[in-house]
Order: C-alpha cells, then structure tokens, then sequence
C-alpha cells in the first residue's frame, strides 16, 4: 500500500511542479531544503555546462590544425560537441526554472506566515530574516541569469562554424573558420568567467541558507 501511495505521489510531482512541491514538503522535505537542493543541483550543472564548453572550444580551436584530408571526421566531432553543449545549455536552463518555482513558493508562503505571529518582535525579525534571503536570493538568479544569457551567443557561434563545415568541406573552409576562432575564444572566456561567478554565489547562498 505504501508502494502505492509512493508511486501516485511521484506521478503527482511529474505532472505538476507547484503540486510537487507541496507533495515532497508533505513527504519531510520543506521548501527551504528544496531550494538549496534545487541550487545545489544548478551549481553543479552550471560546472559540467563550464566543462563541456571548454571542451567543445578545445575541438573547435584543434579544427585550424585538422588534417584537410579527414574533413569529415572533424566535422563529425565538431557536431557532437555542439550537441553535448546544447544538451547541457537546456539541463542549466531547466535548473534555473526549477529553482524560480521552489524560490517563488517559499517566499510566498513565508510571506503569508508573517501574519500569524501575535509578537511583534518576533514578526519583525522574521521579515528581516525574508528580506535578507530574498536579498541573498536575487544576487543569486541575477548570476545564474548572466552565465545563462552567455551560453546561447556562444552556441550560436560554435553552429555557425559547424553549419559552414559542413557546406564547404575543404581546405578553404579551416581557413576561413580559422578568422572566426579569436572570436569564438572570447566568447567562451566570458561564458565560463560568467558561469565561475555563477557558482560562486550558489556556494555562498547555500553556505548562507546552512547558518555558515
């Protein structure tokens, strides 16, 4: 029975993500907990997402020095390293979606809570402990939403050079990608700079959230 009741509450949290919430509270996981998960999760992504963009500009730059007779082994890596970084570019926007919804339902019922206090001392302590999360919260999502809005220009990037690979699978095309490779390093460095900022602020929201 108690299998069961597992099962259907598990279906609830994969059809509705408010529901979910609610239902892993009932299950001994409260909001709080949820949203350090929640961050903790997302700072590890944004880590791999770091990685596997490093790793994608690696090939990328070995592309000026690829042996011209074996084009097409070379766009073929290319290609797989565009979508890992696309895979892994959706798995970070999804962290961070999931941790809006987790940040939204606490605040909103932490907010609600206020009311029901009879001291006013301990109600005006509590608001200052909210504001101060939130505070804590929003430098979070804004370094979360920077490293975010860098990874698509990069992507972008990283498509075209596969995209001309593959109509021109020449010698012609590596000197030609080679104009756009000083560029393309740029862009990642940003990224990554962006994405180290990102996960250093998640370290420092759930070392805050602990009592650290």
């Amino acid at each position: 029975m108690r299998s069961i009741l597992i099962a259907a509450l598990m279906i609830v949290l994969a059809g509705c993500a408010s529901t979910g919430i609610a239902v892993r509270e009932a299950l001994g996981n409260p909001k709080r907990e949820q949203l350090v998960e929640r961050v903790q999760k997302a700072r590890d992504d944004q880590q791999e997402a770091k990685e596997q963009f490093s790793s994608a500009l690696d090939e990328f730059l070995a592309l000026t020095s690829a042996d011209t007779g074996d084009l097409e082994k070379t766009y073929e890596r290319l290609k797989k390293e565009l979508t890992r970084s696309e895979s892994q570019a959706e798995t970070v926007r999804d962290r961070i979606r999931d941790v809006e919804r987790v940040a939204g339902a606490l605040f909103k019922e932490w907010n609600a809570e206020l009311k029901q206090y009879h001291s006013e001392d301990l109600r005006r302590s509590s608001q200052q402990q909210l504001d101060r999360t939130k505070e804590r919260y929003e430098e979070l999502l804004e370094a979360m939403k920077s490293a975010e809005a860098r990874m698509q220009p990069v992507l972008d990037a990283f498509n075209d050079q596969v995209l001309f690979l593959k109509h021109n699978l020449n010698a012609r095309a590596i000197a030609s990608l080679d104009r756009e490779v000083a560029s393309v390093q740029s862009d990642v460095a940003r990224l990554i700079d962006e994405m180290n900022a990102s996960i250093e602020e998640a370290n420092a929201f759930i070392a805050d959230m602990a009592g650290e």
